[in-house]
């Protein structure tokens, strides 16, 4: 018999218009699973099981009626608390906000799915204001990795890739302004997405600038491209968004990969890479060569710019920490009290040149782009590690950009960039492969994570059971 938790967004659209599944059903299923695994990975802030179900109730009236409302009508759905969520607080992981409301009020995409009858089922767990590459916070406490709970589960949407990792909902958004959606997918063996900046608005605008994306955690790429298909919708709130779009990222994931020209990079600018996760990496290239695709080893060439990423990040949490008194800062996350008083010691022109580096690594990029489709990578250059930390042990580097070396580039340069399960390590730890594309071509990212899914890259990768003897609780 299926578990209904296993069932994928595209799965469960096609079981309710078919009547071979209802919505009340999926959804007491998907809350029985989070209130397994929330003690073993502390994956939500908070769970609305009473309107999830009520929501669920009306999805399956409409579905009986032969009148769904949209897209993803029933389908269970979590946000990153990060993100707005009407009918109750967003915290973002901190002890300094206040409770209190009104809460009246939808982030774009969440609001663009609940205008296709997505079910919402609580908010998951973030660092304290999203600022670093792994989920704990002196508020919600440390997230673990579904593989092995005493691991990290990266961030910064870790209880996003938790919890569709372990089948709490098959659809998930999450932020990333330097990897916060690849990071904790390539850890947790799901997919994620960071579109095109613009492609997906936000509202409130981030204060890490142009830096940050919204973006969808999933099983794979086709339900990626169904839920792209709805929070790419506009939002006059973000006046930055980009221009409606015409491609239908549903059918664009079939189209072959013939003739596609791919650059593989084993490492960018030197950074060390686990063998283990080179090897796999280099296998799932082997497998686009296979699909058609022409390939060949080509490094980008640029130098890494983490200290212009640092100046525009840094700079983004102190802004972020600005209206706080002295008795609200000493309850933040002592790292992030470091950062942010980096941040507010650089001048505006630190900030300007940093612009400068970014917008010339963008114009690197662009040239690369018209030699080659698609840039792949690995992910991370490291299987997950230790809970609780920020750096794994015996890492060069204070902070958690030191071992994301292949993601926060792309947040610098706007571009599409996807991660997707391509092998599990001796210990049976999920490794990614990082799939990158020029500006707007999001669509590109989803047809090749399509095609790879579909020749089997990802198959094998699965977490065991919740409540195995794997199974610890988080941080333990």
């Amino acid at each position: 018999m299926t578990d209904l938790c296993d069932l994928k967004a595209v799965q469960l659209i096609e079981g309710y218009a078919a009547r071979t599944v209802s919505p009340v059903e999926v959804v007491r299923a998907v809350l029985d699973r989070i209130a397994t695994i929330q003690p073993l990975v502390n994956a939500f802030t908070r769970v609305d099981a009473e309107e999830a179900l009520h929501a669920a109730g009306e999805s399956a009236a409409r579905w009986a009626r032969g009148e769904p409302r949209g897209l993803l009508d029933g389908v269970p759905v979590s946000v990153k608390d990060m993100l707005l969520l009407r009918g109750g607080p967003t915290l973002r992981g901190s002890l300094t906000l206040p409770v209190r409301g009104p809460w009246a009020e939808d982030a774009p995409a969440v609001a663009r799915l609940r205008e296709h009858g997505a079910v919402f089922l609580g908010k998951t767990t973030t660092p304290e204001f999203g600022w670093k590459g792994v989920t704990d916070s002196p508020k919600d406490g440390v997230t673990g990795n579904p593989y092995d709970p005493a691991l990290t589960s990266g961030g910064s949407s870790g209880g996003s890739a938790a919890a569709v990792a372990w089948g709490a909902g098959p659809l998930s958004l999450g932020t990333d302004g330097g990897g916060s959606v690849r990071i904790p997918a390539s850890f947790c063996g799901v997919f994620a997405l960071k579109p095109t900046y613009g492609r997906v608005p936000l509202y409130p605008a981030s204060p890490f600038g142009t830096l940050s994306h919204v973006g969808p955690i999933t099983r794979d790429a086709a339900d990626a491209a169904l839920l792209m298909a709805v929070i790419s919708g506009p939002d006059w709130r973000d006046w930055s968004q980009a221009a409606p779009q015409v491609d239908d990222f549903r059918a664009a994931i079939d189209q072959p990969l013939a003739g596609l020209r791919v650059a593989f990079a084993p490492t960018i600018g030197g950074a060390r890479v686990d063998p283990q996760v080179a090897a796999a990496v280099r296998r799932a290239v082997t497998l686009l060569a296979d699909l058609g695709a022409v390939v060949e080893e080509a490094d980008p060439g640029f130098a890494d710019p983490v200290e212009a990423f640092h100046v525009l990040w840094f700079s983004g949490a102190a802004r972020v920490v600005q209206p706080l008194d002295a008795e609200h800062r000493a309850l933040l996350d002592p790292g992030l009290r470091e950062v942010c008083a980096q941040g507010a010691a650089y001048s505006a022109l630190d900030y300007l040149a940093a612009v400068d580096a970014r917008m010339a690594l963008g114009r690197e990029m662009g040239r690369f782009h018209s030699r080659y489709d698609l840039l792949v990578t690995p992910t991370l250059p490291i299987p997950a590690f230790a809970a609780g930390v920020e750096v794994p042990p015996g890492w060069p580097g204070r902070r958690w950009t030191g071992w994301t070396p292949f993601t926060y580039p792309f947040n610098l340069t706007q571009q599409p960039a996807a991660t997707l399960p391509c092998g599990l390590t001796a210990g049976g730890l999920p490794i990614g492969v990082q799939l990158v594309a020029a500006r707007h071509a999001d669509a590109l990212v989803l047809r090749a994570a399509h095609a790879l899914y579909g020749a089997g890259l990802a198959e094998g990768v699965r977490p065991p059971a919740p409540g195995s003897a794997a199974a610890r609780p988080a941080g333990s």
